[in-house]
């Protein structure tokens, strides 16, 4: 069973959408990512070097939720957990965005789209 990091609730705002009022005017999104990877060899060694440093990950994830615009937020998921696979470190992830301001005509909490991707 691999150890997890897990970085929550990283609020960044994007143009994502299909609609053009969504891409003019932007809104926050919220991504939550948990990497799954073997922690031992850093702790082993008090070695920030042989983990992720979840600070460096979410500024890397921030540029990708306020950069190019996609119509679907699950095509910015798969943007963001490549992101994360590129750390050589980092076996699989878990992927959520969250549009908490999508252009629902009804009361809603949350729309979230979650994806689990691993190396290939």
């Amino acid at each position: 069973m691999p150890d997890r990091i897990s970085l929550r609730g990283l609020r960044v705002r994007g143009r994502h959408g299909v609609l053009a009022a969504e891409r003019e005017l932007g809104q926050e999104f919220v991504v939550d990512v948990v990497l799954f990877l073997d922690t031992e060899p850093a702790a082993a060694g008090d070695d920030l070097t042989l983990t992720v440093h979840y600070g460096e990950l979410a500024e890397d994830l921030a540029r990708v939720v306020a950069g190019e615009p996609v119509n679907l937020i699950e095509t910015l998921a798969q943007r963001l957990a490549d992101v994360c696979l590129a750390r050589e470190q980092v076996w699989s992830v878990e992927v959520s965005v969250h549009k908490p301001a999508a252009p629902i005509p009804l009361p809603f909490d949350d729309v979230v789209v979650t994806i689990t991707r691993s190396r290939s």
